[in-house]
């Protein structure tokens, strides 16, 4: 079987080397195409050397029209204005297209949802397996439990996050809130300082924490009266994201035009 061409955006970042290096020692992947701004020092460079990996015989590149076309899936943790533009350019070339990034508007998903048409998106507010476990767990119990259980979602990261709340802890609320049948965004609470008043029930609550180096710490509680459920995943290194998105990559070649989660990945969607 051939092998699972993969181009990587943001080549030289923290979270492009651990995909680079990722991509190197999963079997059945190989990588094609390193893509960086063309202000990046290291364009020009071998993508195996920036990575740590030895020589891949793949240079950095900034031409994402002929990376892109030249490779079955992209794979993309960058901003959400980046992350558009690439999209446009994976529907164009009809190449895959697996979502990492973080900080989307409603515009942007139903953008890119546009882009689906045209091409396989995957796209995940986190790729980790054991996020996406989770969030199929929180979608079931949510059911399951109703609104006589609060639902407060609780994350942390490190200092340098832009993004409050965490893409992970927002498509864990959009997984209560679809096991509840409500609108995520009509019964959230994502601030409380001051006289709040008395909870709303059946709301959604959110706390984001910001500290340290840490990579990320997610709880999901359902507090009723007398009892607590609470559910948690703590992502210990980043490469679990790199691990998830190749993952993905490898699901994503071939399948049919469409919108795609980490859910249909790992077959979670009807758990």
């Amino acid at each position: 079987m051939a092998k699972t061409r993969i181009a990587v955006v943001g080549a030289a970042g923290r979270m492009g080397r651990m995909l680079i290096k990722t991509i190197d020692e999963t079997p059945g992947c190989a990588l094609t195409a390193a893509l960086e701004r063309p202000t990046s020092g290291c364009v020009g460079q071998d993508a195996g050397l920036v990575a740590g990996v030895g020589d891949l015989g793949v240079l950095v590149t900034c031409d994402a029209k002929s990376a892109i076309a030249e490779a079955d899936v992209l794979v993309d943790f960058t901003t959400p204005e980046a992350s558009l533009a690439y999209a446009a350019i994976a529907a164009e070339a009809q190449t895959a297209h697996v979502i990492g990034t973080t900080g989307f508007s409603d515009a942007d998903f139903e953008a890119l949802k546009v882009f689906g048409e045209q091409t396989v998106i995957v796209q995940s507010g986190n790729m980790s397996l054991g996020v996406n476990i989770l969030a199929a767990i929180v979608r079931k119990v949510a059911g399951i439990l109703g609104e006589d259980f609060d639902i407060e979602i609780v994350e942390m990261h490190h200092r340098q996050k832009v993004d409050a709340p965490s893409g992970t802890a927002l498509l864990l609320g959009q997984a209560a809130a679809e096991g509840r049948g409500i609108d995520l965004g009509a019964r959230s609470a994502r601030a409380r300082d001051g006289i709040t008043g008395a909870r709303t029930a059946g709301d959604i609550g959110f706390a984001a924490l910001r500290g340290g180096t840490v990579v990320g710490d997610h709880s999901v509680i359902f507090a009723g009266a007398d009892e607590r459920i609470a559910f948690q995943h703590i992502a210990e290194q980043r490469v679990l994201f790199a691990r998830g998105a190749v993952k993905a990559a490898i699901w994503a070649k071939g399948q049919p035009a469409g919108y795609y989660s980490m859910a249909d990945v790992l077959g979670l969607a009807d758990l």
